[in-house]
């Protein structure tokens, strides 16, 4: 049991001071508000928040960051380049460079991630002798790190609608949707480790083996996520192919709702915006910003009732202050207007909108929440002279990575002093990337 005593915490909506946080087994049994420290209580200066939640990523990407900016360019000579990297991974290799990407994102802020996960077989389509292997390299390097994670186990069956995946992408498909549902069948929480479904996208899974991904989704009670017009061709080539836009194919599938989450969902029709309505829509800013996807509804998307999340996506930063903030700050260059989103409502998409699209707890700092919290530091320049009243304001918008002092998961400090515990970031990961690109 410990014992956190914090000089500013966010419990539910509000700012409290000295606050009090006891954990046992990784869960809070009490939350004390405007009491002294005990003196057995570990101290924490800063401002306390729950852990920023990373609805949508992909580890691997984290190997392109600096290498594909060189132009002319666009989303589909950048995916030639992500899908050599997959080419080159192996479990081992894909368990050392998963396991310092998670402790990147602790050292940003995060303490949970859904890992978008299609790199399921060995070159070739080959299956290894656990079907699973890649999946469990995951897990391990999840608990590695000190990261909760829910793998999101992705169905891929074409490389587009109607076309045979091509030699990279036979290492991302099963084959069947069956085949598929049998695999994830041995997949089982444990530790820091729970599950999910996703179907790649419209272009990946057509419709009817969609229907069968959404039904088993349900059957086991888990989120189903799926990749949702992210770039125009997308649409075309679905309306091509099947008549229809593809959040018009999810809906007919019986995919959405509150369980499903569409990422990215940058190319709508006002149809397709009122059909969201109910599910949860991943946002991915700075991966949008870097591929030049565009910028999403995403103000209609909430008015129509869309419960939105953030991800990092492909890892062009790391940083879910940035994440959040390029929801409001993107909307003003797209719409000329300030203040759609206000700081609270950034904070929220940061966090308990990303632990619903996940299934996990969305209370917070609570009592019978998991221990799973932040500390802000309020002394670097960037927040320094920042407004005590609008505090929230003060770290969404002007906060990074380098201000997080502590970040505890499961009720077990994973980064003190702005440092892992466990790992040396900087070098392990450098090593890590050099080791796949050079492969």
């Amino acid at each position: 049991m410990t014992t956190w005593w914090a000089e500013r915490a966010i419990v539910g909506a509000e700012v409290c001071e000295r606050v009090a946080i006891e954990e046992r087994d990784g869960v809070i049994v009490s939350v004390d508000v405007d009491v002294d420290a005990p003196w057995h209580a570990r101290i924490l200066r800063g401002v306390v928040m729950p852990g920023a939640i990373n609805a949508h990523s992909h580890a691997f990407h984290r190997v392109l960051r600096s290498r594909t900016h060189r132009g002319p360019d666009s989303f589909w000579s950048w995916r030639e380049q992500m899908y050599a990297a997959a080419a080159r991974l192996d479990p081992d290799t894909y368990r050392t460079l998963a396991r310092t990407v998670f402790a990147e994102m602790l050292l940003a802020g995060y303490t949970a991630v859904g890992e978008f996960h299609y790199l399921h077989h060995a070159p070739g389509g080959t299956t290894y002798a656990d079907p699973n292997e890649m999946s469990r390299a995951l897990a391990a390097a999840a608990e590695d790190a000190g990261m909760r994670l829910v793998l999101l186990d992705t169905l891929y069956l074409e490389g587009g609608p109607g076309i045979a995946p091509d030699a990279t992408q036979v290492r991302f498909s099963d084959g069947t949707v069956e085949a598929w549902a049998e695999r994830t069948s041995g997949l089982q929480p444990s530790g820091l480790v729970a599950h999910g479904l996703a179907v790649h996208s419209v272009r990946a899974v057509p419709p009817d083996a969609i229907a069968i991904a959404a039904e088993i989704a349900r059957e086991r009670g888990v989120p189903l996520h799926a990749h949702v017009s992210e770039q125009p061709r997308e649409n075309d080539e679905a309306l091509a192919a099947y008549g229809r836009t593809p959040v018009h194919i999810l809906r007919e599938a019986g995919a959405l709702g509150s369980g499903f989450t569409a990422v990215h969902a940058t190319h709508l029709t006002e149809d397709d915006i009122r059909d969201l309505a109910g599910s949860h829509v991943c946002v991915c800013g700075t991966t949008e910003r870097d591929l030049a996807d565009g910028i999403g509804p995403i103000p209609a998307l909430r008015e129509a009732g869309a419960r939105l999340c953030l991800g990092s996506d492909s890892h062009a930063v790391i940083d879910p202050f940035e994440e959040a903030r390029a929801i409001e700050l993107d909307e003003r260059l797209g719409s000329q207007r300030r203040g759609t989103f206000t700081g609270d409502d950034l904070l929220a998409v940061m966090t308990s909108g990303g632990a619903s699209a996940l299934g996990l707890p969305t209370e917070g700092i609570a009592v019978g929440a998991p221990a799973d919290f932040v500390e802000i530091g309020t002394s670097s320049v960037r927040l320094a002279g920042h407004d005590p009243q609008h505090l929230v304001d003060a770290f969404v918008y002007s906060a990074a990575p380098g201000d997080v002092r502590t970040v505890v998961v499961d009720g077990i400090e994973r980064v003190r002093a702005g440092q892992h515990v466990a790992i040396d970031v900087a070098t392990e990961l450098d090593r890590a990337i050099r080791q796949v690109v050079q492969s």
